[in-house]
Order: C-alpha cells, then structure tokens, then sequence
C-alpha cells in the first residue's frame, strides 16, 4: 500500500525537510516503550501539559483520539500571527485556502478535497464549526480569528458526528468561555501597507453561579493592489466583530451557555490582476498596467467588492445526569453578502470600438452582482457516557432548517462598429442583460451514534452510524432583460420553475484502535461519508428544467499511530490515507469564448480519490526549544467526461474530430471541443506541503524573556483549474516566516516584531483567463489572485493580559 501512495517521486526540498520530520521518529521508534496492558480509566484523565480536544464530541487527550486531527491553541495563533481562518494553512499542511473572486468561489481543501464549484446550493466538503454550530455555506467560513482557545482540523470525511456535508474534513473552532476570575486582554499589530488590527476581551464572575465574557475585534487592512483607474488601493477590507457570552451554572448539575455574535465585513477584494498579454488591442486599453506574475497594478473605473454581515445565536446546555451527560445545542444563523464584480477589467466610462477582428464579445461589463441572503435554524441534542471506561458511546439527533435566497443581475454592452478604441457610437452598441432570483429552502433530520469498547487489553472496536434524511424545494425565474431596449444575456432568456427533491442516506465508522500504552497508539477505521443533494441557485440555470446533483459519497480508508516518549518531550502523529469519491460535485466550464456565452455548470464527476500520508512531529528538548514539523503527501485524482478543453487548444488543428470517447486528450465533437479525464490532478491541489517552525525562548533577565520564531511552508506545483489548462500552473514555492519579541516572566506582556514572507517569494492563488479579448486564437491574456503575503512586509505587535 504505501509504494501505490508515495509512487511518483519526491522533490529535492520535500524530501529534505520530510528527513527533518522523520528523525524524531526513528528516536521514537527505539525508546517507545513496549506492548502494556491497557491503562486503567482513571490513568486517561488529562495530565498537565496535554492537549484535550473534541473531535469525538466529547473531551479527551488528543493523544487518545483515533483519528488524524490537528489541534491549533490560541497562543499558538497569536505566536504565528494567524488572524484569519484563511491563514491556517501555515499551521496545517493537510489544509490549503484558495482565494477566488469573492466568498462565494473561495475554498477550503483537506488532503486535497474541496468543494471544486461556487454555487450556493452545494454545500462544502469542508466544514466549518464554532462553538458546535454547524456553518450552512463555505463562505461563512471565511472569517477573523477573536479570542480563540482552540481551533481543530479533523481531516478525512466526518459525517458521522459531525454532519452529512463533512466528506474532506472539519475545521473546528471554540471560543474561549466566560471565566471564573475576572481577567481582561488586549492585542493590537500594525504592519506595512497600513495594516491595523485590535482584538480586546473581558471575563469574569457576575455572581457565584453567573460568569460573562465579551470579546470584540476591528480591522483596517489596506489593500496591496493600486487601482490607477479609481486612484485607490484595493484587495483590502475593514472588518468588525463582537461576541458575548453568558454562563450559568442553573443547577449543581446544570449548566446553560449562551452566545451571541455580530461580524461584518467591508472589502473592495478580490480584483484579479493581468499576468500576462499578448493581443495588442487589449494592451492598449489596459493603460499603464504592466503585465507579470508581479504585476500589483489594475486599471479599472469601478472596484471589486464583497460585503458580509453575520449574526449567530446559540443555547448550549450540559446537564450531568450522573454516569452520563445530556448536551443541547440550539442555534440560529443569519448571513447576508453583497458582491459585484467587474468583469472587463479596464477602465472605462462605456462601451468602446475594439476592432472587426478582436474578436470581443463585450467590451464594458461593470454589472456583474449578487447578493446570498442566508438563514438557518439548528437543533443537536446528544447524550455520552461521562467517564471513560470500557464501553464508551456518544449518540443523539440533528435538525437544520435553512432558507436561501439568491438574486443575481448583470449587464454588459457589445460593440459592432466605429473608431478603434474610441467610445462606441449609440446605434452600434448593443447591450445584453439578465437577472435571476432563487430560493432555496433545505430540511435535514439525523441521528447519530458512536461507540467504542475495549476488547481485550489496549484493543478497542469503534463503530458507528448515522442515518440521515434531507428534502429541497429551488425555486426561482430568471428575466433575460431588465431594462428596455436590451437584448437578452446570451444563454440567459426568460424562465421560470421549480424543483424538488429527497434523500435519504446512512453512513457510519468502523475501526480498531490498540494502545501499547499511555503513550502509544495504533489505529485503522473505514468511514463512508455523504455530502448532500445539489442545486443551481447561479443565473445560468433555467429553472425549468433543473437538474438536480447527485449526493457525493465517499468511502474512507486511514491506518494511524500517535506516541510520545523522552517523558512526552517528542510527539510523533502518522497517518496513511486513502479517500474514494464516487458522484464528486464540481463545477465544468462550458464557456464559448467565440460568442461570449460565460456559464459554468455543477455537475457529477464519474469519481475521484485521495491518497497519500501525512506525519506530525513536536520536539521540546527542554523549556527553551520547540521544534514542530509536518509534512503531508497527497495525490488527487479525478474521472470526468464531457468537460471542456483548455481554451489554447480548442482549435481543428491540435483537436481532431472524433465520434469516440478519447481519453485525456481535446477533441473536437461536431463544433464541440471536449475531453474526458481519467487519473487528473484535481484543482488546486498541491502534492507536497511541508512546514518546518523552530522556536527559542530563554531568558534575558529576572522577568524579562527574549524569543525567536521561524516558519517555513512549502508547497508544490498545483494546477487551478478542473480542465488542466498547462497555462494555470502555479510552481512549487516556499514561505518563509520570522519573528522576534519580549515578554514579561508572568506572560502578561509580549512585544512581537515579525516579517512575513521574508525572501519576498512570490506566489498566486488562482490564474485564469481574461475573458475581455481571450479566443481560441489569443489564448494567452492571464489574470491572477494572490495573498498579501504574496510580497514581503514587516510588522509588529503588542498584547497585555491581566489575571
């Protein structure tokens, strides 16, 4: 098995930094202890010093937990100046963030797997959870971190306590809870390209049974990208949030939590930049803009921008029915975004002459927006056993009731005739428009159950299930012209209907799992995952004859070992994975660059699949130095027929005509130019990534600490694209992070200095074609996205916390 997972070979830099990860692994290996009779449930209570975590719905020792999960403290997240969920990549390998456009097509990926479309009536292979409450879509994901006490990436499907739509993974995040003795904190960083961020809490005691916190944050980040077209600079935000808690212990054996939360955000990102072009017609209305994968300049008259607002409202109780405990958590979610975004990409007052032969379906195309309007209603009642002991089980009930309204309109305008490069005369402008509204409302009920029991000695089975109905209405109408004298959006005309469906699934967990001893374990599960039905809710659908997406299912195979030794001073995590997809739910492009036709269809790949290993290492020699490394190798693979072919090759030349079914190569089908992929990379999905982070503290006076930090990630050579287009290659890069600082004995103060991306390694997170002029024939004009850490800034910040 692991010659079919590692085939196909390593990179010089992978393999070196993976030796530095194994190398503790051999020390492992020769002073594990031996096989030893299970420890007694007493001996599993947590020790100081380990990491407890909730990835089974209930506290237990990481080191316990029979699954691949990685556990991220909020001291950790303030050491690596993590502010965002979008960050977490530098602290996960196993977990890569690809920044799209807007909220909307941005995506999460564990080991690979993500959700590969941008509809809103699909939901993420990757999810998000705060504080138990289950995110509806993969854009609510996308947020600031505040006074965080932990966040845990469970990665490989998790449907079975954690819901129906977690096929890749979780990412779990708690919140620090109200505390019993009043304490307060506050942190504030400025770094380059003004960069402003505060976060400030209050805890404590109201009475003996009453305990408040309230937690607040405010960002004013400074975009990187200048737009010489609005005298601005973009790709930034503003952005706020506050979160309250209340807790009160109702009963000696009650206790009631509830929370409450408001966020939003302003933000003019994401514009996407010109890397490169070749028509001269469209380097002439680019103006200044010189084209590169540096290029940090855009020209347009109108800016990008995705607004959000959410709000969330939860009630968790814990009531102690003695040997067990019954947790209720019940949740109300609302989420608004607004997004527009240009997409001509120059800077223009109006529609001008590009040229009989430009080939330009469009040449101004401003009005480009939607709006997700979002509510849910969520109920999670469970019951576990509170000690651990040889039979251990956690089961319960899940409701969700969510409603989703979808409007969409956009307008653009073609010119037929005039000067060249000059305003388009008013009889030769023809303007195409469209606008749609859906609405989604989606129920899903669910129970759920895992137990675990120990066999014989450290041998333990696990077992567990979850059986699952949902039920859809989409509903809505597209108008394939909204103001008088337009012509209707290409593909765009005037429709109306609905459509409903139902499902019901079961899925579950098998698994043994062996403890040598308190300090070792070996495990091996088979878990079957489900992610629901799949609506359009996008302009390009008709409503009239929908199509509703098949489930997503995948069957999950994962053998691990998690140890310590040297008295917990080196902790080892290993796991070998294999992930298969059948009905994979992904986004197929079936654009016609020749008529101006933009639509990108959900549809049901044949299958996929993920494979590869992942390895975690902590080293702690002493109370000085830490070393955490990490390393995951994963290669995806993707069956689909029907999907098009890279734009640069849709052309009679390279593309034969064929009635057959060629696989892996563009050809063309009557005027059709497709291909049918077998064993393809799936988008954004990187082979290797690899993190190395050293840390160095040690003493400089009697109540003075001195530190020293170093991250570095790298990531492998990734295509962005499902149609393997050769042009949306990113190379494989490395980040390099650093930071220095002081801090006080007692920990209450910390002076951080930092740089980010420190050998100025630059990067993108998506490529695509510039749709204004790109033909068959001038395939070459390329834009791209990229993070702020794409360029190297510097920055600092400071903290203070009482107790």
């Amino acid at each position: 098995m692991t010659k079919t997972l590692l085939r196909g070979g390593v990179a010089p830099l992978p393999l070196a930094l993976a030796l530095a990860v194994l190398a503790p692994c051999a020390a492992l290996a020769q002073t594990a202890p031996a096989a030893a009779p299970a420890a007694t449930p007493a001996a599993d209570a947590p020790a100081p010093g380990d990491i407890v975590v909730t990835a089974q719905k209930r506290s237990e020792r990481l080191q316990d937990v029979p699954l691949a999960v990685t556990a991220v403290g909020g001291d950790m997240l303030a050491k690596r100046q993590i502010n965002d969920t979008n960050s977490l990549v530098a602290a996960v390998p196993s977990l890569t963030f690809q920044q799209g456009a807007n909220p909307t097509n941005t995506v999460f990926r564990i080991r690979g797997i993500g959700t590969a479309l941008f509809g809103q009536g699909v939901e993420s292979a990757v999810s998000t959870v705060v504080d138990g409450v289950v995110a509806v879509r993969a854009a609510q994901g996308f947020s600031d971190l505040s006074d965080v006490e932990r966040i845990e990436v469970l990665r490989g499907p998790q449907g079975t306590l954690f819901g129906k739509n977690a096929t890749a993974g979780v990412i779990s995040v708690t919140t620090a809870r109200p505390s019993k003795q009043l304490e307060a904190g506050f942190e504030a960083t400025v770094a380059e390209h003004n960069e402003y961020r505060v976060k400030g809490t209050v805890s404590g005691p109201l009475s003996e049974t009453v305990r408040a916190r309230i937690s607040g944050f405010y960002n004013n980040v400074q975009g990187v990208t200048y737009n010489v077209g609005t005298g601005k600079w973009v790709n930034g935000e503003k952005s706020g949030g506050v979160r309250g808690k209340l807790e009160w212990d109702a009963a000696d054996n009650l206790n009631l939590l509830f929370t409450g939360e408001y966020r939003q955000s302003d933000s003019n990102c994401c514009a996407s930049t010109l890397i490169s072009a070749t028509t001269p017609a469209l380097l002439q209305v680019m103006g200044p803009v010189t084209p590169s994968r540096n290029n940090r300049t855009i020209s347009e008259d109108t800016d990008t921008y995705a607004n959000s607002r959410s709000q969330t409202y939860s009630l968790q109780a814990n009531w102690d029915l003695g040997g067990v405990t019954l947790t209720s958590i019940t949740a109300y979610q609302k989420y608004h975004l607004a997004v527009n975004q240009p997409i001509d990409r120059v800077n223009l007052s109006g529609p001008i002459y590009l040229g009989p032969t430009s080939g330009a379906p469009y040449s101004y195309w401003n009005q480009n927006h939607g709006i997700v309007d979002l509510s849910a209603f969520s109920e999670e009642l469970r019951v576990a056993n509170k000690s651990h002991g040889r039979f251990n089980y956690v089961g319960g009930v899940f409701f969700m009731t969510s409603i989703l309204d979808r409007p969409f309109d956009r307008r653009r305008a073609q010119c037929t005739g005039g000067t060249l490069y000059q305003a388009c005369p008013t009889a030769n402008t023809v303007w195409q428009s469209a606008a749609s509204d859906a609405h989604l409302k989606q129920t899903s009920v669910a129970a759920f159950g895992q137990v675990d029991y120990q066999v014989w000695r450290g041998l333990k089975a696990i077992g567990g299930l979850r059986v699952g109905y949902e039920e859809g209405t989409n509903a809505g109408w597209r108008q394939g012209a909204i103001q008088p004298g337009d012509v209707a959006f290409p593909s765009n005309g005037t429709s109306s209907g609905s459509a409903s469906a139902h499902d019901t699934s079961l899925t579950g967990k098998v698994g043994l799992q062996y403890e040598f001893s308190r300090t070792a374990q070996a495990y091996g599960s088979y878990t079957r995952g489900y992610k629901g039905l799949g609506y359009d809710t996008e302009i390009s659908n008709g409503f009239a004859n929908q199509t509703i997406l098949k489930p997503e299912y995948v069957n999950a195979y994962e053998l691990g070992f998690k140890g310590s030794a040297f008295d917990r001073k080196l902790s080892f995590n290993a796991a070998l994975f294999l992930s298969e997809y059948s009905n994979l739910q992904v986004q197929a492009n079936r654009s016609d660059p020749a008529t101006g036709v933009i639509q990108f269809v959900p549809t049901n790949a044949g299958s996929a699949s993920s494979r590869g290993v992942e390895l975690e290492t902590t080293f702690r020699p002493d109370s000085h130095f830490t070393l955490n490394a990490s390393v995951t190798y994963a290669k995806t693979e993707v069956n689909i027929d029907g999907l098009n072919c890279p734009i640069e090759f849709q052309n009679t030349t390279s593309s034969p005509a064929s009635s057959g079914m060629p696989i892996n190569q563009c050809y063309r089908n009557g005027t059709t130019y497709q291909q049918n992929l077998r064993g393809a990379p799936l988008p954004a999905s990187p082979k290797w990534r690899v993190s190395v982070v050293p840390r160095y503290e040690h003493p400089v006076s009697g109540s003075l600490n001195a530190f020293g930090q170093v991250g570095v990630v790298y990531t492998s050579a990734q295509n962005f694209t499902l149609e393997q287009d050769p042009l949306a290659v990113q190379k494989a890069y490395t980040l390099v992070d650093a930071s220095i600082g002081l801090s006080d004995a007692s920990g209450r103060y910390t002076f951080t200095l930092f740089v980010k991306n420190l050998f100025d390694k630059n990067y993108l997170t998506s490529i695509g074609h510039n749709s204004l002029l790109s033909t068959t024939a001038t395939p070459y004009d390329m834009v791209g996205t990229y993070n702020k850490d794409a360029s190297r800034y510097f920055g600092g910040s400071i903290s203070y916390h009482f107790r």
